[in-house]
């Protein structure tokens, strides 16, 4: 057993049900959920049209972020770029197609089926600047001073330990990198109570 460091739930148990909660969304994107998804949403969230129009339907579909991390800032041709927690691949495909054949992008994410239809993506739109692997944000797979820039969206609200979770963004980028991150803010502590329960966690 695994913990979430000084929060008493077993991590494995944790991931295996955000897992399950993302693996229905990438399966069944039309479901309905207690979160937006989907291309609607993205453009509520300030996607552009093009950007949308320029990924494949699916991973449109699956789309569950909670913001643009394109809004700080469009990515520059050449750059290399780590989606953490990439999901279905919409950021990941969005930011291929900015940075151009000179660059490259590294998705991560825990859930196979949403690897599975970031990777049908890729293929799809006949992108060969992307790669997607199974990982997690706290131990990316990804090398040291790699990363011009470090996205993420709606995920590292998942990740019980947020401490790791940045030092990992840190070592993966470069000295001058910078991160691009959309996720939910708090403005009270949450309960250590209410951090124990899974149920609060998946979503």
């Amino acid at each position: 057993m695994s913990t979430t460091g000084g929060i008493k739930l077993d991590l494995d148990t944790l991931r295996e049900a955000i897992q399950e909660e993302y693996e229905v969304v990438a399966c069944e994107p039309d479901k309905g959920f207690h979160f937006h998804t989907g291309r609607l949403h993205a453009l509520r969230m300030g996607y552009r049209e093009e950007w949308l129009d320029a990924v494949p339907d699916g991973s449109v579909a699956s789309f569950a972020g909670t913001g643009n991390p394109f809004a700080m800032g469009v990515l520059a041709s050449g750059e290399r770029v780590v989606d953490v927690a990439c999901g279905a691949g919409i950021d990941s495909l969005i930011a291929s197609g900015m940075v151009g054949e000179a660059g490259r992008v590294i998705g991560i994410d825990m859930t196979k089926a949403m690897l599975t239809k970031a990777e049908e993506g890729a293929a799809s739109a006949g992108l060969e600047n992307v790669e997607f692997h199974y990982g997690y944000g706290e131990d990316l797979p990804v090398e040291d001073d790699w990363a011009d820039v470090v996205i993420s969206n709606g995920s590292v609200n998942l990740m019980p330990d947020k401490v790791g979770a940045f030092r990992e963004m840190h070592r993966v980028l470069k000295a001058e990198g910078r991160l691009q991150i959309a996720d939910i803010l708090v403005q009270r502590a949450v309960p250590e109570n209410a951090k124990e329960r899974i149920e609060l966690w998946t979503g």
